[in-house]
């Protein structure tokens, strides 16, 4: 159903109650997403963002529902990822006189994806297109999170469109942010962006920066998934602010496989030693546990203790796309330590420490070894090795 944000603005986009994973298996969606496209009917009408491939249909008859998409006369692609642009042949069949904008970055990469003769216009930051008693202005937002990012604000209204920043995967009945679950909005939020974004944390106050200091109003933020931000916008632009510093809370995070479950009980009792060190946790079976789950949960901890079995001189595979996503999203401000039974090699405790450490996570305490099944003096270990993890997070 289509949603008028502002007059003549209007939301055509679509919900997808049924996705449960997102590019491609890598991200899990429990909520579902939307894919958000905004068309906005003035003397000239331009369609912000398109919609997935496999909602085309939808999309152009959302747009009908307001007016012919033959009226088309700009399409933004704020950027190529196909989540986004994938209806665009669609759009321009019904509108091949429209001229799709872009950033510059985008200039390749649009055209790299459909190989198709459409007429471009490619932007910079600061430059604006009128489209009658409004104005779009466009801000390039490199790595935020594509090369090609770019934010498209609309003058008179104050919405700025920012594709993937500020978004959630997050499927509603209702297009607003007062008018959702405030706790789902801001889980969803928030594993957004610690999947996503991290990577690029140290870019984004910048990007805040130079976007407030364009000196407009801004009404609304309405990004490419999930709600849009009417009440209270700059909400979560604040919290952007803040996950961005990457300053964790005090608490710790066990992530662990086992086989015969050894590492199980070794788990447990590095639990209890952080327990009685007064720091709270939680304890994941890396097979078993949603990977993107996880990956929010060590974002927001101090703490990431890591163990394994060794099996043919390594960590069991279940552990590796976790230390895959804690290297590849540049964790900051975190401690880390391991543990890990073996029978006849036990190469896991040294090969998760040395990963710690090319992740600049410092090990603070040696990690416990146990060969066999644990002995109580191996749990007792344990026991010690999370008090001292604890006060190693107590003391910051």
């Amino acid at each position: 159903m289509v949603t008028e944000l502002a007059s003549g603005v209007f939301w055509v986009g679509v919900v997808d109650w049924a996705i449960r994973h997102f590019h491609g298996h890598e991200l899990s969606t429990h909520r579902g997403t939307t894919y958000n496209a905004y068309l906005i009917v003035d003397e000239k009408v331009a369609l912000v963002d398109t919609v997935w491939e496999p909602f085309q249909d939808a999309l152009i008859a959302n747009i009908r529902e307001v007016m012919g998409p033959e009226r088309i006369d700009f399409v933004i692609a704020n950027h190529s990822e196909t989540d986004h642009s994938g209806a665009l042949p669609a759009v321009l069949r019904h509108a091949p006189r429209a001229t799709v904008v872009v950033s510059k970055r985008g200039a390749e990469s649009v055209p790299g994806h459909y190989h198709a003769a459409w007429n471009f216009r490619a932007v910079q930051t600061g430059e604006r297109l009128g489209l009658g008693r409004r104005e779009l202005v466009f801000v390039e937002a490199p790595m935020l999170h594509w090369p090609d990012s770019m934010f498209t604000y609309l003058t008179g209204d104050g919405i700025l469109m920012p594709n993937d920043a500020f978004g959630q995967h997050y499927a509603t009945a209702f297009r607003f942010n007062d008018q959702v679950d405030q706790e789902e909005l801001y889980e969803e939020a928030l594993k957004y962006y610690a999947n996503i974004l991290t990577p690029f944390s140290s870019l984004v106050p910048k990007k805040i920066e130079e976007l407030l200091a364009l000196g407009v109003p801004v009404n609304m933020i309405a990004p490419s998934h999930g709600v849009i931000w009417r009440q209270n916008p700059l909400q979560i632009v604040e919290k952007y602010r803040q996950w961005s510093a990457q300053v964790p809370e005090k608490r710790a995070v066990i992530v662990y496989d086992t086989m015969w479950q050894a590492t199980r009980r070794m788990a447990e009792a590095v639990g209890r030693g952080l327990a009685a060190g007064g720091v709270p946790y939680k304890i994941f079976h890396a097979a078993l546990a949603d990977r993107n789950d996880v990956v929010t949960e060590i974002f927001q901890a101090k703490a990431l203790i890591l163990g394994s079995p060794t099996q043919n001189q390594g960590v069991l595979p279940s552990l590796l796309p976790i230390l895959g996503e804690i290297k590849g999203l540049k964790f900051k401000n975190k401690i880390g330590a391991a543990f890990g039974s073996y029978g006849w090699s036990g190469e896991s405790v040294k090969i998760i420490e040395q990963h710690l450490a090319e992740c600049k996570i410092p090990v603070v305490t040696p990690g416990v070894l146990a060969k066999w099944q644990p002995t109580a003096e191996d749990l007792a270990a344990c026991e010690k090795l999370g008090r001292q993890v604890a006060e190693a997070v107590i003391k910051g």
